[in-house]
């Protein structure tokens, strides 16, 4: 009687536990261990990339596939695209001829709250940015929105398919750093 008590038990676990997966949506990737720590270090080079205005924005420029693009908006709907490694590295330095020029020179870019997703075609993510030393003042800390990123696992590793940047309500669109002059 025990026997077959266990053996219905077990059954029924069988049936719950295949049942429960087959409810599961398929449209989901699964990530490893190895794929989040890549999408984070991806968020921390695009940090680096926009703070550094490294190799005159081509650095930020190749965080991105070969057809992503970034867009700001303050809907969460994608406005003006800057899409295209020639366009993207304009946006890494504020649509100025070279990254002495880029408006934002001396904030630090933090992002936070990093919430990745799994889909069919890679990830999804949001992620709060929150800039720190704006007009020049060290001391000064903004929340200035939030990110809706697409990523996608190519060659090269994990990659910007899009982002698009949600300004905080009352937010300027560029914000200013330190005054070209205060910088010497």
């Amino acid at each position: 009687m025990v026997k077959n008590k266990s053996v219905a038990t077990a059954s029924v676990f069988v049936l719950w536990f295949a049942f429960a997966n087959a409810q599961q949506p398929a449209s989901r990737a699964v990530l490893t261990t190895q794929d989040y720590i890549d999408i984070q270090q991806l968020i921390a080079r695009y940090a680096v990339a926009i703070d550094e205005c490294t190799n005159n924005g081509y650095d930020y420029a190749a965080l991105y596939t070969d057809d992503g693009w970034f867009s700001a908006s303050r809907d969460g709907r994608a406005g003006t695209k800057w899409q295209g490694r020639e366009r993207l590295a304009a946006a890494a330095r504020g649509n100025m001829k070279t990254c002495d020029e880029v408006p934002w020179k001396g904030i630090k870019h933090m992002y936070v709250n990093h919430v990745i997703t799994p889909t069919a075609e890679g990830a999804t993510g949001r992620i709060d940015l929150i800039a720190i030393g704006l007009d020049g003042d060290p001391h000064k800390v903004e929340h200035q929105g939030h990110y809706e990123d697409v990523y996608v696992k190519t060659a090269k590793g994990w990659l910007f398919q899009s982002r698009v940047h949600v300004l905080a309500p009352g937010q300027a669109e560029v914000s200013s750093g330190r005054k070209p002059d205060a910088q010497r």
